[in-house]
């Protein structure tokens, strides 16, 4: 062993620690930390970094697994549950960034293939970064949330495409021909990839599964392998990372491979961007300046208009597609890994890749701020994203007849609405549904329920709606900062009203009791009632357990095809 590698290594992630620790105080991701603390390590500022050799080889493992786990995450059969939405949205962003953002590189005088890959670099967003802001603001099962995850889902799909199509072009500085070859491989790769995954591996990982140790030796094994076999073909081992998740996402273990290799990956990928951040070139930085201001107010402002305009056209709300819109908002860690793919096969120079770097750094931190404080930025600039609304949709046709009197709101169509919809029934009282998702109110409308397309958090809507004379009001969505809101505007019009919200922890059930709430329904505590009610009833019975199980198995398949 080499002590001082071992040293310099030491000094690196000590150095690493105290950097992200004030990165998380300001409450920005640790991906910014990761890179600042390679530009302190580097030859401008520390000049700590000896053994360049030795810190890329274990940064090319962080890479590998990364994609691998990218990979692993997106199983090809998820492409058919993304929705219309995510499809139409995720294609339409790339292509729309890729397009606009290879003008303005030309424009400002970048070449053809610097364009090329600088296009393409702003086009893609970073899941893991979204999916952790996104999981903090508890909007994961949002629709907005919903919708990200889709669109983030099919731009993997997409970079996993762009990946091997540009790292098989080898050293030259133009496609032509090579892209023939390259086609060829990429075909030939994932026919013998796909057969392989589809009638081999899952007996292989069936067997290998009986030990999680063994498991998790199996899975490096064959990340590293696929990667080592691309890069012996000449393509790059990212792809073939990438690859190797992809095959082992069909099988039912990935998750729990993904779980025991995401430590292991944060080590690795910690130093990638140590290392990065080292090589930053800071005269090239200046020279460039206005390219990256400019280029990072078009991944900031253009990239959530592109996704406004495309939902705005397929009849989402203002509200809805503006949050969405913010996802998109920085480039991710796929962009930079792209262009330090670029630099390496020698199709661009490091110039790029700082350039790049830079502008990832100020798009990630500005997008962290966009999104935790969207409410507010919403709320600023509503009234100017109503052209972004396309009042003729056919999901604007389903609104309430003149007629129609209503005596309850139920605020967010979700699972548990089933049975409160067959009470209201049988209690012969008139519900009006409300939600923001325009597929669940063309299937309600369709189903004769009576619906409105409309936001919660629009003060707007809910000025439309008779608030003094409703009896009672459930809402069955998620986010307690929209309930609180919700009840201080029915309270507000109408004190004797039955308010009835939804929470997911103890505390908050308990701030929505003290702004006024009727009940608080809490799925857990409603769960863990319903078992031991189970359990009184059956006196650990199993012929009674099993009748139960039947049952509950009918209903839930009668719920599956009505959509609930």
């Amino acid at each position: 062993m080499n002590p001082a590698i071992f040293l310099e290594l030491s000094v690196l992630l000590v150095l690493t620690l105290v950097i992200c620790g004030m990165v998380r105080f300001l409450r920005q991701p640790l991906i910014i930390g990761y890179i600042l603390s390679g530009v302190v390590a580097g030859p401008l500022v520390l000049g700590l970094i000896h053994f360049t050799d030795t810190l890329e080889t274990l940064s090319h493992f962080g890479v590998a697994l990364l994609l691998f786990l990218v990979g692993l995450g997106i199983n090809p059969r998820v492409i058919r549950t993304v929705g219309k939405v995510s499809l139409v949205t995720g294609i339409g962003q790339v292509v729309f960034t890729s397009g606009i953002g290879f003008v303005i590189c030309r424009l400002l005088g970048f070449d053809m293939m610097s364009s090329l890959y600088m296009s393409i670099a702003l086009a893609f967003s970073s899941t893991i970064i979204i999916m952790k802001l996104l999981s903090d603001k508890k909007e994961t099962a949002s629709l907005h949330g919903r919708i990200s995850i889709g669109f983030l889902i099919v731009q993997d799909l997409i970079a996993i495409a762009l990946l091997m199509i540009f790292s098989s072009a080898g050293t030259e500085r133009v496609f032509g021909a090579n892209s023939v070859n390259a086609l060829l491989i990429i075909i030939g790769s994932l026919v013998v990839l796909w057969l392989f995954s589809v009638y081999a591996l899952p007996w292989i990982v069936r067997k290998v599964a009986q030990s999680q140790e063994f498991l998790l030796l199996f899975s490096i094994g064959w990340c590293m392998a696929i990667a080592s076999l691309f890069h012996l073909i000449n393509m790059s081992l990212e792809a073939g990372a990438l690859l190797a998740g992809v095959a082992l996402s069909l099988t039912p273990y990935h998750q729990e491979i993904s779980a025991r290799l995401r430590p292991l990956r944060d080590f690795f990928i910690v130093l990638f961007f140590i290392l990065l951040g080292s090589q930053i070139i800071f005269t090239n930085i200046a020279s460039n300046l206005w390219a990256i201001i400019i280029l990072s107010l078009f991944v900031l402002i253009g990239n959530p208009l592109i996704v406004l305009i495309l939902m705005g056209a397929m009849g989402y709300r203002k509200r809805t597609s503006f949050l969405a819109g913010l996802t998109v908002a920085q480039i991710s860690e796929f962009s930079l890994i792209f262009v330090s793919l670029g630099v390496s096969l020698g199709q661009i120079t490091p110039e790029v890749l700082s350039l790049v770097t830079a502008v990832g750094i100020l798009t990630i931190a500005g997008s962290a701020y966009m999104i935790h404080y969207s409410d507010q930025l919403y709320k600023l600039l509503s009234k100017y994203l109503s052209i972004f609304e396309k009042r003729e949709s056919k999901i604007h046709e389903v609104d309430l007849p003149s007629e129609y009197r209503y005596d309850v709101l139920l605020f967010g169509y979700d699972t548990i609405c089933a049975d409160i919809l067959d009470t209201l029934k049988k209690l012969k009282k008139k519900p009006l549904i409300i939600d923001f998702n325009p597929e669940v109110i063309l299937r309600l409308a369709e189903e004769g329920y009576h619906c409105r397309y409309g936001d919660a958090n629009d003060i707007e809507f809910l000025e439309e709606l008779d608030l003094s004379s409703v009896n009672l009001v459930i809402s069955t969505i998620s986010s307690t900062d929209t309930n609180l809101f919700l009840l201080d505007r029915i309270l507000a019009k109408n004190k004797n009203c039955i308010v009835t919200v939804l929470a997911h922890s103890v505390d908050d059930a308990l701030m929505l009791y003290e702004a006024g709430a009727t009940y608080v329904i809490l799925p857990q505590i409603l769960g863990g009632k319903q078992v031991s009610m189970l359990i009184e009833k059956n006196q650990l019975d199993m012929k009674k357990f099993l009748k139960d199980r039947v049952e509950h198995m009918n209903e839930l398949a009668r719920r599956r095809k009505h959509h609930h």
